[in-house]
């Protein structure tokens, strides 16, 4: 049985897009890895990247060909100054060559290098082929990016070195984890953190978990602290920063954190409740759609969700929360994202924004439901609530641009989860309908069912509806 962690779920990266930018940019590492594991990569001449689906089609918009020159550059995406992007950018572009994996100097096109097929691979949508030339051999590897930064090749056991490790409470269901968390009388965070320390000690699932913490509220409060027009060729202007200036008053504080506090001291009334959701959320996918750091949660599109939600509970719900109630709630999410990604799909080229948005928003409501005292039934059934409500979405980004609707998605996504969160308090588990297990292999027959054009294609719905020259 496949063992993913909370840290899996949760990853660090750069926007805008995890299955085309973090995973290709992963991919391209990979790649690295194996021509230093054949004693190539010092009699490299040339590289040659293919893109195929998705990858090529919305590829340019999701910064897919940037992020496969970085990955090639050997930067790391969760530690690179973002500042730093377009300086490396820059250098491959107007001098022709690429630093090989910080190893070797070569030749390198932007433009011939990297080749936009738009045919799709039969493994994936999200294909991509790197091809390596020396003097005496040409080698060739072929990687998927299936979503969420998570990156396969087709012909290996996917989940090989999952299998060397072995989960106490190994969970492949919803019924699983709910059978675990009666027979062993725990939550659902209670199950998690004892998986998880199979892994990692105390102190470094403790680390970890705060790491990501950190950059989601740097993420908020970089957003709410910036405006301009986001880049692309839409012209979308960032609504982040108005409308924090708006709720915030004239409150000082120094920093992300200082900035929490004065936040729990400002008006709560309804429309102000969702108001800062939707700022939270705007904040995160707008700093995603320009190339900033993020956490996928479980995805770059949809990363705005669990911060928000998260943010939240800390600044309106509870203001005596702290590492504890942070901790907790990034378990159960991560937790309930591993499910999802298990028994249907976490990548929009192969489900629709319902894999993206909607897994994020199931996520975050089972998360709040357990912070806000809900059993692990209740739990299971925000997250059910939150996913029925999001079944069909469709990816339709326009101009293949991480922003509209994507970045106004978060914020529906947010508070269909605080909805869901709280008709599942309201609601006695034993009387539910729709088993979340139930809804998973609904939202992947779905998926499956879903017109190509309608899965990140940009070949469909708002994408041809409404175009750059309306913009």
């Amino acid at each position: 049985m496949e063992c993913i962690s909370v840290f899996d779920m949760l990853k660090i990266g750069v926007g805008p897009s995890s299955s085309h930018t973090l995973g290709p940019w992963r991919a391209a590492e990979q790649f690295l890895k194996e021509l230093r594991n054949r004693n190539l990569i010092d009699n490299v001449i040339g590289v040659k990247v293919d893109l195929y689906g998705s990858l090529s089609l919305t590829g340019k918009g999701h910064a897919t060909d940037l992020a496969v020159m970085l990955g090639l550059s050997g930067a790391d995406p969760v530690y690179i100054p973002v500042e730093s992007i377009d300086v490396i950018i820059s250098a491959i572009k107007n001098k022709k060559e690429i630093f090989l994996g910080n190893e070797i100097i070569i030749p390198f096109c932007f433009e011939s290098d990297i080749i936009f097929n738009k045919n799709f691979l039969p493994f994936h949508a999200n294909g991509i082929t790197f091809t390596a030339t020396t003097d005496s051999v040409t080698y060739s590897e072929t990687y998927y990016s299936i979503g969420g930064g998570f990156v396969v090749k087709e012909k290996e056991d996917h989940h090989k070195e999952e299998l060397l490790h072995t989960y106490p409470f190994p969970i492949e269901k919803a019924d699983e984890l709910l059978a675990f968390c009666l027979a062993e009388n725990k939550n659902i965070s209670e199950i998690v953190f004892e998986n998880e320390k199979t892994m990692r000690s105390e102190e470094e699932i403790h680390n970890e978990l705060l790491r990501i913490w950190d950059t989601m509220l740097e993420c908020m409060y970089i957003g709410c602290h910036s405006e301009g027009i986001l880049p692309g060729g839409l012209n979308v202007r960032r609504r982040a920063y108005d409308m924090h200036i708006n709720l915030i008053g004239v409150l000082p504080y120094e920093d992300p954190y200082s900035w929490l506090q004065i936040i729990r001291q400002t008006e709560v009334k309804f429309r102000q409740i969702l108001k800062w959701v939707s700022c939270f959320a705007l904040a995160v996918n707008e700093v995603n759609a320009s190339l900033g750091r993020v956490v996928t949660a479980p995805t770059n599109g949809s990363a705005g969700v669990i911060p928000a939600v998260l943010m939240y509970y800390l600044v309106i719900e509870n203001h005596e929360a702290g590492e504890k109630e942070i901790k907790q709630f990034l378990m159960v999410a991560g937790q309930i994202g591993a499910i999802f990604k298990k028994g249907a799909t976490i990548s929009a080229a192969m489900g629709g924004c319902q894999a993206e948005i909607g897994v994020s928003s199931a996520m975050a409501a089972a998360a709040l439901c357990e912070l806000m005292g809900g059993t692990p039934a209740q739990v299971a059934m925000a997250a059910e609530i939150a996913m029925e409500h999001h079944l069909g979405l469709t990816c339709d980004p326009i101009g293949g641009l991480v922003q509209i609707p994507c970045i106004e998605r978060n914020t529906m996504g947010a508070i269909k989860a605080i909805n869901a969160a709280e008709l599942a308090l309201e609601t006695d588990a034993l009387n539910a309908k729709v088993p979340l297990d139930k809804v998973i292999d609904t939202m992947w027959q779905t998926a499956k069912d879903m017109n190509t054009k309608y899965k990140e294609t940009s070949e469909g719905g708002l994408a041809i509806a409404v175009n750059m020259a309306d913009c």
